[in-house]
């Protein structure tokens, strides 16, 4: 049996090798527009493409602005100025990239009234060539139209995403298949003839000529196979911090009911706790290759600091009001009501509590210069009338109590650095040197343009981190309470799945930007909290009969990862920028590389997750 475990572990690895080497060969990059992808003649980056503006009205100069069409009621920015057209069949030209993450809002005005002459809307593909002309419709009639052409068309970016999933889906029935296979009487007893019979013929042929016989296979020994593994399908959700709940309730109340004092508990939560801070601020936070750590700049927040202070809330919130878990609930009438929830009603008031704290402190704490309540990013939102007002009042609390040298400096509402695009003669060749010369032009990526510091791993957060976690010990408990009911546990997660969906829905108005409180992860709002947590529940829905019932999927290979998840997060934080998880790309503009760079990456601590667990080695905190 284990040449053919060697077998299978065999065939993973060469579909994973073809599962990269198709991304790699099949998949277009940026070598797929050329001269555009090479920067030859335009160096444009990723999600980029390249505008030509045409300006073919006589004696008026242009100003163009342009912005994203996600950011939500920004200011335009500025993108170019297009002088007027000098004579007949020489219109002014301008060339700038604009970005194709989303769609695009272009507004033309006149330079001298700032009256706007047209606007468009368009989603511009990667590494697209694209030309709008300014012109009158015809001489002589003041009606004018700006026409956009395709000059040459972008590449699809998707499609290396498509082409690795698709082999990885193959990779997934081949094993599935072959674990299958592996499964059935009559084609292990085949496979143990045949290592039996090359065995044996291999022996006679022998140049020693020995007596001896080949072992005797023992094909019922096969079949009895250790009891497997299974891993709790809670354990596979992407959550972290819900699943953290669940765990916390299912390792608690094993440890208390193998008679561990609550006292010894509470040290070991507490120093638990300590540790995941400990790491996150000294460990991942800090980039040493540009020098040793500053105590004046070193980040105070942070996604293990988060963990570490939710986990201790929600571990010593159950720990307090811990209760024995009911032997069965079969002949109990309460067994389908709501047993798990009011045997828990201190832990819910004390949550409620805190979630009224988060509400309170967003909604009316006075934050200076800018509005009570206010949720938006600051910069160039809401028509840049709040500029230094990023997060509101999570925000200023951080600022506030941990100062902005400790605080995430790079957020993603803060406009990325410009750059100047280069112009070679041949790029336009047949505009001349002289035009391209001057007219450079700045490349943006424009997001919000803030300039505060503003950190996504707040104090405010925190409390609704905490609250997501206590809707996974919610799950734990489902588990627990009715592991008996299969059908029981199923209601329950369908309920608590649609209630936190209809929460997220009046919240959100069933809206992007306009509900009451908007889905924000910056922000970790409540909405954006019973938006996850309903994800959640609903996934345990699908997983746990396919999982824990039925017995379908193992886990794997999510299990291995997940019995080292913090030696596997702190390894890849620390360990990100060496080979062989990175490499220089060959051409850093091109998805399809950074695609097979990542899912290299992401192999690799795939299968030191699975040394280790074949080692039994675990890192513990």
């Amino acid at each position: 049996m284990g040449g053919v475990g060697s077998a299978g572990r065999a065939l993973a690895a060469l579909l994973l090798a073809a599962s990269v080497l198709s991304a790699a060969l099949l998949a277009p990059g940026g070598s797929s527009a050329p001269d555009l992808d090479k920067k030859k003649p335009v160096e444009l980056k990723m999600d980029q493409a390249l505008l030509l503006i045409h300006n073919e009205l006589p004696g008026t100069n242009l100003t163009v602005y342009w912005n994203f069409d996600r950011c939500y009621h920004c200011l335009l920015q500025v993108l170019a100025n297009v002088s007027q057209r000098r004579k007949a069949g020489e219109p002014g030209i301008a060339a700038v990239a604009v970005g194709t993450q989303h769609g695009s809002i272009l507004q033309l005005n006149y330079t001298a009234e700032d009256k706007e002459v047209c606007r468009l809307e368009y989603k511009f593909g990667e590494f697209g060539n694209y030309s709008l002309s300014v012109k009158h419709v015809r001489d002589g009639v003041n009606e004018i139209t700006c026409d956009l052409v395709v000059n040459k068309e972008p590449v699809d970016s998707n499609l290396p995403v498509g082409i690795a999933f698709l082999v990885g889906m193959g990779l997934i029935i081949a094993v599935s298949f072959l674990r299958f296979l592996l499964s059935l009487e009559d084609f292990q007893n085949w496979i143990s003839k045949a290592i039996n019979s090359r065995e044996t013929d291999r022996l006679i042929n022998s140049e020693l000529g020995s007596p001896s016989r080949a072992s005797d296979t023992q094909p019922e020994a096969w079949r009895r196979s250790a009891a497997p593994l299974r891993l709790r399908c809670v354990d596979t959700f992407r959550g972290f911090v819900f699943i953290m709940g669940a765990s916390i309730f299912l390792s608690m109340t094993s440890v208390l009911q193998r008679g561990c004092s609550k006292f010894r508990l509470l040290g070991k939560i507490a120093w638990r706790s300590f540790l995941l801070i400990c790491i996150g601020i000294f460990v991942v936070n800090p980039n040493y290759c540009l020098g040793p750590l500053s105590w004046e700049k070193v980040r105070i927040p942070g996604v293990l600091q988060r963990l570490g202070a939710t986990y201790f809330v929600v571990a010593v919130l159950e720990l307090l009001f811990a209760k024995p878990v009911p032997e069965t609930c079969a002949s109990e009438r309460s067994c389908f009501s709501l047993l798990d929830v009011t045997a828990s009603w201190p832990q819910w008031l004390i949550v409620l509590i805190l979630e009224g704290v988060w509400l309170a402190l967003t909604f009316f704490l006075p934050v200076p210069g800018c509005p009570t309540g206010y949720l938006g990013p600051g910069g160039i939102g809401d028509g840049g009338r709040f500029w230094n007002c990023t997060g509101g009042a999570a925000g200023y609390v951080d600022r506030l109590l941990l100062g902005d040298q400790h605080l995430y400096q790079h957020p993603s509402s803060a406009s990325v650095t410009h750059h100047t695009l280069s112009w070679p003669e041949v790029c336009w060749p047949q505009v001349g040197s002289e035009f391209l010369q001057r007219n450079q032009k700045h490349c943006w990526d424009v997001l919000y343009h803030t300039e505060v510091a503003y950190d996504p791993e707040g104090i405010l957060g925190t409390i609704n981190s905490i609250v997501m976690a206590f809707l996974g010990v919610q799950a734990g408990k489902i588990l627990l309470y009715y592991k008996d009911q299969t059908r029981g546990i199923l209601i329950r997660f369908a309920a608590w799945g649609c209630l936190l969906g209809l929460v997220s829905a009046a919240l959100t108005k069933a809206s992007e930007n306009e509900g009451f409180i908007p889905v924000n992860k910056n922000l970790w709002s409540v909405s954006y909290v019973t938006t996850l947590s309903s994800w959640a529940f609903l996934a345990l829905l699908v997983l746990y009969p396919v999982v824990d019932v039925k017995g379908l999927w193992t886990g794997a290979p999510f299990f291995y990862p997940g019995m080292n998840s913090i030696l596997v997060y702190v390894g890849h934080e620390v360990f990100a920028n060496y080979f062989p998880f990175q490499w220089k790309l060959g051409d850093p503009q091109s998805h399809r590389e950074h695609l097979v760079q990542n899912t290299v990456a992401t192999a690799l601590w795939v299968l030191i997750a699975y040394v280790l667990y074949k080692k039994k080695v675990f890192w513990k905190i």
